[in-house]
C-alpha cells in the first residue's frame, strides 16, 4: 500500500467527496484510483477489498477501509479534528449527522430527470432553510465562538462548509438570512489548508456532469430511474 491515503471512487463527488474535504482539512495527501470500468469495480469485488460491494474504499494504515461514516470517524480522530472529550465528539456526530441528512438531499441529484431536478432543487432550498441551516446558526450564536465545537476547528465545521457551498450552487444566496453562517463560511474558507482546497487545480471535483453520470450509471449498472423527494 502506498504512504499516502488511496480512494477508490469515481471521478466526482458522491460520497467519497467528505472524505476528500476531510484528508484536506487536515492537510494530508492522499491518491486517487478513478472507476472508469465495470472490470475495475469487480476486480475489487473479487479481490475481497469491497466488505460490503460498495464504493468508496480507502486504503490507510495498511487498511482497506469502507463505509464512509467509519472512514470519516477514523480521519478526524487520527488527525485531531473530533473534540478533546466523549462530550465534544457526541457533539461533533450530532453537527454531523445534521448536515449528512441535507447533502443526502442532494447526492443524487444529478441521476434525476430534468423535471425532477427542478422540483429537488426547491425542495432541498426549502429544507435547508427551514430546518438545517437555523440549527447552525442558533449554535454558533449561543456558542459565541468561531467554530461549532468548543473553539477548535473540526469535522463538524468541514462537513458543514461543504454542505453551505453545496446548497449555494443550487441558491447562490441562500444565506442572506443567516449572518452568522455568512461569517462562519468566511473564516473557515480562509483556514489555510481549506483554502488551498477550494483553489483551482486542487482535487474538489466540480458539481457532477453528464459524463459522471453515465459513468457511475455504467460500472454500478444502475439502470433504474431516480425521484425526487
Amino acid at each position: 500500500m502506498s504512504s499516502k491515503p488511496k480512494l477508490y471512487y469515481f471521478d466526482g463527488r458522491g460520497k467519497m467527496e467528505s472524505i476528500r474535504w476531510l484528508l484536506a482539512a487536515a492537510g494530508v495527501e492522499f491518491e486517487e484510483e478513478f472507476l472508469e470500468t465495470r472490470e475495475q469495480y469487480e476486480k475489487l469485488l473479487q479481490g475481497g477489498s469491497l466488505l460490503f460491494q460498495q464504493v468508496p474504499m480507502v486504503e490507510i494504515d495498511g487498511m482497506r477501509m469502507v463505509q464512509t461514516r467509519a472512514i470519516l470517524s477514523y480521519i478526524a480522530a487520527k488527525y485531531n479534528l473530533y473534540g478533546k472529550d466523549l462530550k465534544e465528539r457526541a457533539l461533533i456526530d450530532m453537527y454531523v449527522g445534521g448536515t449528512d441528512d441535507l447533502m443526502g438531499f442532494i447526492l443524487m441529484f444529478p441521476f434525476l430527470s430534468a423535471e425532477d431536478k427542478e422540483k429537488q432543487r426547491a425542495f432541498i432550498v426549502q429544507k435547508a432553510t427551514s430546518r438545517y441551516f437555523p440549527v447552525y446558526e442558533k449554535v454558533l450564536k449561543d456558542h459565541g465562538q468561531d467554530f461549532l465545537v468548543g473553539n477548535n476547528f473540526s469535522w463538524a465545521d468541514v462537513h458543514l462548509l461543504e454542505a453551505i457551498l453545496m446548497v449555494e450552487e443550487k441558491k447562490s444566496d441562500v444565506l442572506s438570512g443567516f449572518p452568522q453562517l455568512q461569517a462562519f463560511k468566511a473564516r473557515i474558507s480562509n483556514i489555510p489548508t481549506i483554502k488551498k482546497f477550494l483553489e483551482p487545480g486542487s482535487q474538489r471535483k466540480p458539481v457532477p456532469d453528464d459524463k459522471y453520470v453515465e459513468t457511475v450509471r455504467r460500472v454500478l449498472r444502475m439502470y433504474y430511474d431516480l425521484k425526487a423527494n
